[in-house]
């Protein structure tokens, strides 16, 4: 009996990890990409309902308000999110040739990154560095920012972890930023990460948290580096897990200057 209700979950639990961001009204439509990095299988799906020029990336798969947040902006505008998902974790985890690796999914977009940040065995394969270098390409081939003309990507945090402090003068962050632009009124953990100062300047100007960030920040293998490397515009809405109304609006904001600056193209 034991066994037969084992069974059952672990079913269960498959059903959920593959459906757990179904489309939310009936007129969405879903595109896939599938990935093949070593034993770890990753999905790309697309969803698109009215497409308008605006597109947005998530990365990693356990940053589900940003999800939620994007599928309400779709319902009401239009526009099309691309969703990683590979488990309901943070990172990649996989194994080749019996070594385990494990890496952030926005660590794998630059040579540098894939080699600094990889947590390997010594005596690892290089042929692993390849792969990672080439499932970053074919997420950034999915996306397309060469038709898009920018990177609009959607990221979560943890309750008083990383914020918009972590970029000031003292703290750990502070050589990504050029410049920090703080509203005391909002919660810490909300904020816009921009790599143009024009993006930055409206966004200011608009009073919500933001930060710039430094031509001269570490090569960290980070989209927004491959994106300022690149000569893409990138934009972030980062918010607090669970913040859906607050991701919304400066969802709302992000696009809004986008679309100020003549970045986002109507299809």
């Amino acid at each position: 009996m034991f066994k037969i209700i084992l069974s059952l979950f672990l079913i269960c639990s498959t059903l959920l990890v593959k459906a757990q961001h179904p489309p939310v009204f009936a007129a969405m439509t879903t595109d896939s990409s599938f990935i093949k990095l070593c034993n770890l299988d990753i999905t790309l799906v697309k969803y698109s309902y009215k497409p308008n020029g605006v597109k947005f990336l998530v990365v990693h798969d356990n940053e589900d308000t940003g999800v939620k947040a994007g599928f309400d902006y779709i319902r009401w505008y239009g526009g099309e999110l691309i969703d990683s998902q590979y488990g309901a974790v943070r990172d990649y985890y996989f194994s080749y040739m019996d070594d385990q690796y494990r890496i952030d999914p926005n660590a794998i977009y630059t040579e540098v990154g894939v080699n600094t940040r990889l947590k390997k065995d010594r005596f690892s394969s290089n042929e692993v560095e390849k792969a990672i270098l080439n499932a970053g390409k074919q997420i950034v081939d999915f996306y397309d920012p060469k038709a898009t003309g920018y990177f609009l990507t959607l990221h979560n945090n943890a309750d008083g972890g990383f914020g918009i402090s972590s970029y000031l003068p003292g703290y750990d962050l502070a050589s990504t930023a050029d410049s920090v632009y703080i509203n005391f009124q909002m919660d810490g953990d909300d904020l816009i990460y921009v790599t143009e100062p024009r993006l930055f300047s409206s966004l200011k100007k608009a009073n919500v948290n933001v930060i710039l960030q430094s031509k001269f920040a570490t090569n960290d293998g980070s989209l927004s580096v491959y994106a300022m490397q690149n000569n893409i515009p990138y934009i972030n809405v980062e918010v607090q897990h669970g913040h859906q109304e607050e991701n919304f609006r400066l969802i709302e904001l992000a696009v809004a200057t986008l679309k100020e600056h003549g970045i986002i193209r109507k299809e």
